[in-house]
């Protein structure tokens, strides 16, 4: 599994995310800059600059038109995947720090920071996707502030009106986003804050990582919890292989503490974990410092990392991945 190195950022990654295709992958950073990249040989195709602090987050959506991404500048943006134009700017009292495309691409829902006197909010916009792109409306649709623990990751649920969310305490919640109402949680999904949230492909599952060193499966519809993953390391995140029943997870200490821990707590691995039977079964080397972000491609024939040294690895299966049967000699149905 050759990895391709990608060099265009300066400082740590926060955030990766591939287009529905999977022949694209974007890159963001905390040195202010969004990146695309093709990537069955991981050529630069272009950057977004137009943000002034660091972008905590991107998300795009499933016909790799748009492009939204929210960044400390206190801003979230909405870009032309083609040209690499920003269309649009919405500004707020604090940072964004998580934005997501709802399943049919008309919504955007984002959080912002806890700050100076002002508590952190969810908001859902609406995307007006006529024309070029530039005529969107400065009001959300939906704005809340959610009690108690701060949240700090979202999505779309598959059940209309319904968001996800992950926080700060652990926490695991589903939110009416008209009303602003918390229509389920699950105080205890974690002990430490939730560090990422990613959905499988319908929707009815998805998988968070966490600094108390797991990573769980949960049903999206009940919130309980259908798999613990437990490593030795704070986890900063979390992907569902595709086709495959694997999880993979990164993290890794923070920099400062690395010195203070065992030798194994350093180690920076994507982790391979068998979904169904909760047992680790590889790990991948790479990165020089801490995983923050993993993702799978949506053909399920490669998978990238970006890591806190700046660097991006994608790394394509080989044969032998496709070939191996995790099940013996069962056939699953995918």
């Amino acid at each position: 599994m050759r990895p391709i190195l990608l060099q265009g950022h300066e400082r740590s990654l926060t955030q990766i995310k591939f287009n529905a295709e999977g022949d694209l992958l974007f890159s963001a950073s905390k040195d202010s800059v969004i990146n695309v990249w093709y990537t069955h040989n991981g050529e630069r195709l272009g950057t977004y600059e137009d943000h002034n602090g660091a972008v905590w987050t991107i998300d795009v959506d499933s016909q790799s038109r748009f492009l939204v991404s929210g960044s400390a500048d206190n801003t979230m943006r909405l870009w032309s995947v083609q040209t690499g134009k920003c269309l649009y700017s919405w500004e707020f009292p604090t940072a964004v720090k998580r934005v997501a495309f709802s399943d049919d691409d008309e919504q955007v829902v984002c959080i912002t920071e806890q700050r100076m006197g002002h508590q952190g909010a969810i908001r859902v916009f609406k995307i007006n996707r006529e024309g070029d792109g530039t005529d969107q409306s400065e009001e959300p649709i939906s704005f809340f502030n959610p009690i108690g623990s701060k949240a700090v990751v979202c999505a779309f649920s598959y059940v209309p009106n319904l968001i996800i969310t992950g926080h700060e305490s652990g926490k695991v919640a589903l939110f009416d986003y008209k009303t602003g109402e918390e229509v389920l949680n699950n105080e205890r999904a974690h002990m430490d804050v939730v560090t990422d949230l990613q959905l499988s492909p319908d929707r009815t599952y998805f998988i968070t990582s966490s600094k108390d060193k797991t990573a769980r499966i949960h049903d999206t519809r009940t919130l309980m919890v259908i798999k613990t993953f437990s490593t030795e390391t704070p986890l900063n995140s979390a992907a569902l292989a595709i086709g495959k029943p694997y999880v993979l997870l990164g993290g890794g200490q923070d920099a400062m503490s690395v010195t203070t821990t065992s030798l194994r707590q350093g180690k920076f691995e994507t982790r391979f974990w068998h979904k169904i039977f909760e047992e680790e079964v590889g790990r991948v080397k790479g990165h020089f410092g801490p995983v923050n972000t993993i993702a799978v491609s949506p053909k399920g024939d490669c998978y990238a990392s970006g890591g806190e040294d700046g660097f991006v690895r994608v790394h394509h299966f080989d044969e032998s991945y496709f070939r191996a049967k995790p099940y013996g000699d069962i056939e699953v149905e995918q």
